[in-house]
């Protein structure tokens, strides 16, 4: 199927532009005094990652004019080698700090993780959108979709990489319910997982003390871990205007990962709850405009990849937000656009590549198209109005 082009989504293109955009000041400032001291300038990691952000806006360009039907005929292909490449890893990947995560291409490093949430993604919706009605069928719709995101999520996990993995198996639980996977099927398979999941992270070696730390931090600011400690301490500063950019006083060395995984408590402390509103507003506006793309898509398959793309997104952010406010336990999850580091930030964009290419493909502006609008959805996908 290739429908005639219509106009890109620009409200998605938009806000991940912006956020793009403005993650080289937060990175910057984030990083500059720790820069200083290591390698006695502040600017080598703006360089790096403005070179990683400009990756991000190539793949983003490239991957909205390529046609997300093809993705059809090699989304399996694609997902036995991210498969493949997490086997690699554990295998062969670099260690640091007890986890093997990353493979090493030359010089430059890779993290197959974000290649394979993503590579997941859209195998789940080529199988979702073959099979219809028989994803109601255990053995014939539910089983197969589980055993993909079971050997993918859990090679992750394996690596470890706890929070990226859970992560992955929800997103694949969630794709599937909306693919019209029973409500029993999944209840019943979160059941069983949940507690053998529970029991893998609490036995790991920080495991049961990040969860010690956030249970008794809920109500006892003392109890919490240094560095969530040091993050709130940042958003408190900011109060509603924050600092003022370059102003951050938690950057200069007593927040751990200032400009990765904590670069919101960063943003907070120098643009105030204004600012941190507004960043969130524009993963609202990405999930909001994804699922009104799914809406409007006239085949299966870019309904489940549009809806596939804008959750993960969003839940990615979600995650990165609730643990630098204390709501979730500490993980390493990124602040996708935001957070220093270069895996995360192309494969990002190359999904929203694709997602603004299913947009071409909608009637999001029927004025300027002459096609009639998609057919009405089943009730289950009604969810993506």
């Amino acid at each position: 199927m290739r429908a005639n082009r219509n106009h890109i989504d620009l409200s998605t293109l938009i806000a991940v532009l912006l956020l793009m955009v403005l993650s080289l000041g937060v990175v910057y400032s984030a990083s500059a005094t720790w820069m200083m001291t290591k390698w006695g300038t502040n600017d080598r990691l703006l360089g790096i990652h403005a070179i990683k952000v400009l990756l991000g806006f190539l793949a983003l360009f490239v991957f909205m004019q390529i046609d997300y039907t093809v993705y059809q005929k090699i989304s399996k292909p694609m997902l036995i080698a991210a498969i493949g490449l997490l086997v690699l890893t554990l295998a062969f990947g670099g260690e640091a700090n007890g986890a093997r995560r990353w493979l090493q291409l030359g010089g430059l490093s890779f993290q197959p993780s974000d290649f394979a949430k993503f590579a997941l993604i859209l195998h789940l919706s080529v199988m979702m959108a073959a099979k219809g009605e028989q994803m109601r069928d255990f053995k014939r719709g539910f089983l197969p979709g589980m055993v993909w995101i079971c050997l993918t999520a859990g090679l992750v996990l394996l690596q470890p990489n706890r929070s990226t993995g859970t992560i992955i198996f929800l997103l694949g639980l969630m794709l599937l319910f909306l693919g019209g996977a029973r409500p029993l099927h999944i209840g019943l398979t979160l059941g069983s997982a949940l507690p053998v999941l529970t029991a893998y992270l609490v036995a790991a070696k920080y495991g049961m003390q990040r969860v010690v730390i956030y249970l008794h931090g809920i109500n006892n600011v003392e109890a919490m871990g240094y560095q969530l400690k040091q993050g709130l301490i940042g958003f408190g500063s900011g109060g509603i205007f924050g600092l003022g950019p370059g102003n951050s006083r938690q950057r200069d060395l007593f927040l751990p990962e200032s400009y990765g995984d904590f670069v919101f408590s960063i943003l907070g402390e120098e643009y105030g709850l204004i600012g941190t509103l507004f960043i969130m507003g524009l993963f609202v506006l990405i999930l909001a405009r994804g699922l009104r793309i799914a809406r409007h898509t006239p085949d299966p398959f870019g309904r489940f990849l549009a809806v596939g793309i804008a959750l993960s997104v969003a839940v990615y952010a979600l995650v990165n937000a609730g643990v630098t406010l204390g709501i979730l336990p500490t993980t390493g999850v990124p602040m996708p656009f935001v957070s220093y580091g270069g895996t995360s930030m192309i494969f990002s964009c190359a999904a929203v590549g694709v997602l603004l290419n299913i947009s071409m493909h909608t009637d999001l502006y029927p004025r300027m198209r002459n096609t009639a609008p998609a057919a009405p959805l089943p009730a289950r996908e009604q969810v993506y109005k």
